[in-house]
This record gives structure tokens, sequence and C-alpha cells, in this order.
């Protein structure tokens, strides 16, 4: 395999993997729910998604041709996130769920 190929897999793998990670740390770190929504549907969707491009460019060069498995992942995960994400947040709305007085916006108090 060409050296350009894995370096473009390394730089998909280390960029995807530092969204990853700081998604992982807002999960962690932020202090409600609403705001621990972010983490995991902003940064981690692009983290999974540089590491499935990354799967992506690798087999397509390794193999015989271009890899549909990642395609359908990332087009499943784009799609599934932010819906999944929505419905949450309106789940949790609809049970006024405590919120820290950072958080901006309190939509059921209207």
């Amino acid at each position: 395999m060409a050296f350009w190929i894995e370096a473009l897999v390394a730089l998909s793998l280390l960029v995807g993997s530092m969204f990853a990670l700081v998604g992982a740390i807002g999960l962690y770190r932020l202090p409600d729910f609403f705001m621990r929504l972010h983490g995991p549907t902003k940064s981690t969707t692009l983290g999974v998604g540089g590491m499935v491009i990354a799967s992506l460019i690798y087999f397509s060069f390794h193999g015989e041709g271009v890899s549909l498995h990642e395609l359908l992942i990332a087009l499943f995960l784009f799609i599934t996130a932010p819906v999944s994400a929505h419905m949450l947040a309106k789940a949790a709305m609809q049970q006024k769920l405590h919120i820290d007085a950072k958080t901006r916006g309190k939509p059921w108090e209207q």
C-alpha cells in the first residue's frame, strides 16, 4: 500500500479519536443532562465518523474495491444520532429534568 494512503488512514484515525476523546470528556465533565447531551451527539459522532472513513479508505485500497459496509455504517450513524438526541431532549423536557444554573433557555417555563 502506498505511503500517502497509510498517512491518510493514520490522520483520519487520529482526528477521529481526538473527537471521540473530546466527546467522552464532555460527557464526563458537563454538569447537567442537556449539556451532557452535546458530547456524544456532536463530537463523538464525528469521531466515529472519522474512524469509519479511515476504515473505508484502508479496505478500499487493501481489498478488491470500494467497501460499502463502511458507507452504510456512516450513513446509519449520521442519521440516527441526531434523531435519538432530539428524542432524549424532548423526553427530558417533558419530565422537567433538573438543569444547572449555567444552562440557558427553559422552554417548559414559557
